[in-house]
């Protein structure tokens, strides 16, 4: 159980690591926001099972992380087609 802990806390700061560095572009950070999210849910299932809980919750997490990942292409899909790139840092306002 604590490889399994040192990998998911290994996951995650390495998705912050990259979430931190790479701002250039929002589809690379919104794929490192989508690696933590996977990280933080290897976490809570290793955790989960540790104690002997049902996974109910894990449901609801991954619910809600697939909205976040819509919610983020949506946003991706709407500044490509208005500005032409992804390219956070060329737009001066977000419209």
């Amino acid at each position: 159980m604590l490889i399994y802990i040192c990998l998911s806390i290994l996951l995650s700061l390495s998705g912050m690591m990259v979430f931190t560095l790479k701002q250039k572009h929002l589809l690379v950070m919104l794929l490192s926001l989508e690696f933590i999210v996977i990280s933080i849910y290897l976490n809570m299932m290793v955790y989960l099972s540790e104690i002997g809980y049902e996974y109910f919750f894990s449901m609801i997490f991954l619910t809600m992380s697939v909205c976040e990942g819509a919610l983020g292409l949506s946003v991706l899909v709407s500044m490509i087609r208005t500005h032409g790139n992804d390219h956070i840092l060329t737009f001066s306002s977000l419209w």
